[in-house]
């Protein structure tokens, strides 16, 4: 019997169960995939927000505010990449700048500090160069930022789990019981008990919370293409840069990411398919051509990749966090689209709340609030790396040659908590394949660790768990 189970290992449940995981509280994660981050919480623009787009009021105002103000510390505790560089909305015309007067209105109201509407041109080229030449003013947020959305992720998972939250992998749920004492969740040969239940599934919270609650949510899958740029176009924009938002979201950005590419995007195409993250020509078309309205001489030629993921659209447009009226002790977090992942350490403080009111648990005395993530040579001097690679020679070997990732940074991704078990594993918590070549170099050597380190043939290793197979069998 658990007092706690998460559906969904996402930056929202792992949110939950870090901050549940401070309490004296049995919490178990169920997660339908085969690792930490596989769904909506792996595609997306890596963007800290203000928190000047939410209407005033909502739910999404509140926690993307409290989110943003508290990822400097959660990052500095749990050593996730993160750079507060500022964020831009540009207006190319006096009905755009009467919109960034509206923006600049609410985020006042919402709470956002050292916001400025900036309509010295020669200010603005000043502080972004390669801001388009029809831009007549931006509204300047200085608390925005980048954060690696995959480093967020596993960081809160890989903490919740160094504090006693179980993990539960390839777990999909199939149905959800009202008990005498709580819940059963039920998955493929399993059943799980627990007296509280967090719905943190993403584009499937509305098929949970319908199973418990006449009182039907229903959720759209908004799909968003992206183009990545190599490295060497990272330097392009200095902020994040947004163009004036419309009814569908925020529009085409271009930004930097956490790790130095450049990034634009998104699109916003509701869909039915909860799936369906490939990419089309017409979506990336419009990436393409959109991006450019603010940001001038962006080098497409140096896309090195392409990518969707799917935003969890509920019909209100609002987040939905909060136990369900008439269904005690099971806990919504469904319609979390942007700036979800903003807003994702606000999310665990709210559900946290919710949770330990029920429950009334004790705090832990022996809670560790820190992590410390995979040691990277690269930020080190040469001394320290010298001494590192003497010490362990495996950081002396370079497997992915494009982003300078080492044999050592890949066995520490496998051996460390809730390791990684797939090429996608290793490439999100280390880098490898992420570069230029996009792992046409480094995924027989990174197969070949994988083999050798969890004792699995070659035939048995995958792209992202389940049937993604690289090798079907051998040809002599």
């Amino acid at each position: 019997m658990y007092d706690v189970i998460i559906i969904g290992a996402g930056v929202s449940g792992a949110a939950a169960a870090k901050a549940l995981s401070e309490y004296d509280l049995k919490v178990c994660v169920l997660e339908k995939e085969e690792d930490v981050c596989e769904g909506t919480s792996k595609a997306n623009s890596g963007i800290v927000h203000a928190g000047y787009d939410a209407k005033p009021g909502s739910m999404k105002a509140k926690l993307n505010v409290r989110g943003n103000e508290l990822m400097g510390e959660l990052s500095a505790k749990l050593d996730i990449p993160f750079n507060r560089c500022g964020s831009f909305v540009a207006a190319t015309d006096s009905e755009g700048e009467e919109k960034l007067e509206d923006l600049y209105d609410q985020g006042i109201t919402n709470g956002v500090p050292g916001m400025e509407i900036i309509k010295d041109i020669s200010r603005i080229r000043e502080m972004e160069p390669n801001i388009s030449d029809d831009v007549t003013a931006v509204l300047y947020a200085p608390t925005g930022g980048v954060v690696c959305p995959f480093t967020l992720n596993l960081a809160l998972a890989e903490n919740a789990c160094e504090n006693g939250a179980e993990f539960h992998f390839n777990s999909e749920v199939k149905n959800i019981i009202k008990t005498e004492k709580g819940w059963r969740v039920e998955t493929e040969g399993q059943c799980f008990n627990s007296r509280c239940v967090v719905n943190a599934a993403g584009v499937y919270s509305d098929v949970f919370h319908n199973m418990v609650s006449p009182e039907k949510i229903h959720i759209t899958a908004r799909k968003g293409e992206y183009c990545l740029l190599d490295k060497s176009a990272g330097g392009h924009v200095k902020h994040v840069i947004f163009s004036v938002p419309g009814k569908m979201g925020k529009g085409i950005l271009v930004t930097p990411t956490a790790h130095g590419n450049l990034l634009t995007g998104p699109t916003a195409t509701d869909i039915s398919d909860k799936e369906a993250t490939n990419t089309t020509a017409e979506g990336l078309s419009e990436v393409t051509s959109k991006a450019g309205k603010s940001v001038k001489d962006i080098p497409f030629r140096q896309v090195i990749t392409s990518f969707a993921g799917l935003r969890a659209h509920e019909d209100g447009g609002d987040f939905i966090i909060g136990e369900v009226k008439d269904a005690p002790g099971f806990i919504d977090i469904a319609g979390v689209e942007s700036p979800g992942l903003s807003a994702a350490p606000a999310v665990g403080e709210l559900v946290c709340s919710i949770v330990t009111k029920i429950l009334k648990p004790e705090k832990k005395t022996d809670y560790k609030d820190t992590r410390k993530g995979i040691v990277n040579p690269r930020d080190m001097t040469m001394e320290e790396r010298c001494r590192l690679i003497e010490k362990e020679p495996a950081y002396g070997t370079i497997i992915c040659r494009c982003e300078g990732v080492s044999e050592g940074e890949i066995l520490d991704a496998i051996h460390r908590t809730l390791g990684a078990r797939s090429l996608d594993g290793i490439k999100r918590r280390t880098r490898a394949g992420m570069g230029r070549c996009q792992a046409g170099f480094c995924s027989p050597r990174v197969m070949d660790i994988l083999c050798r380190e969890l004792n699995l043939s070659m035939e048995e290793i995958t792209k992202c768990g389940g049937k993604s197979v690289y090798i079907t069998g051998k040809t002599k």
